[in-house]
Order: C-alpha cells, then structure tokens, then sequence
C-alpha cells in the first residue's frame, strides 16, 4: 500500500533512484457502454462523472465506481 505522501513526493535529478512511471491514463467510458468488473461482473454504464467516478447497472445493484478503474474493462 502506498502512503498518501508518496503521490505529493518529487523525484530529484540527483536522486540515483529511477523515477516513478507516470500514473496510466484514465479509460474514457460513455453511457450505455458494456463493461465487465472483477467483483460484480457484466454491467452497462448508466452514468459518468467526468475524470472521477461512473455510475453501473449490473443487474441486481448499481454500483458507483470511483476513479481509477483498476478492476473495470470495457467489452
């Protein structure tokens, strides 16, 4: 687990440490995408909050899945 400083830490150029890899950048989802999630499995996208969360129907429970979508896939 990362500490929440380690996000806010510059690297210095006289560091003999490598850099850390730049953060992936965010999937872009539309509504009414299908998508799959490891927990709860094939659902549609029924709303987005631009750059923070979205908002998905799997059947049962919508669910609100916040940035970033380390376990979620579009199909």
């Amino acid at each position: 687990m990362r500490s929440p400083r380690a996000d806010t830490r510059r690297h210095l150029p006289t560091s003999p440490f490598a850099p850390p890899p730049p953060a992936p950048p965010l999937e872009n989802f539309v509504v009414e995408d299908l998508v799959t999630h490891d927990k709860y499995g094939l659902g549609r996208v029924l709303a987005v909050e631009e750059g923070t969360a979205v908002i998905i129907d799997f059947g049962p429970q919508k669910v609100r899945i916040p940035a970033p979508f380390t376990k979620l896939a579009k199909l």
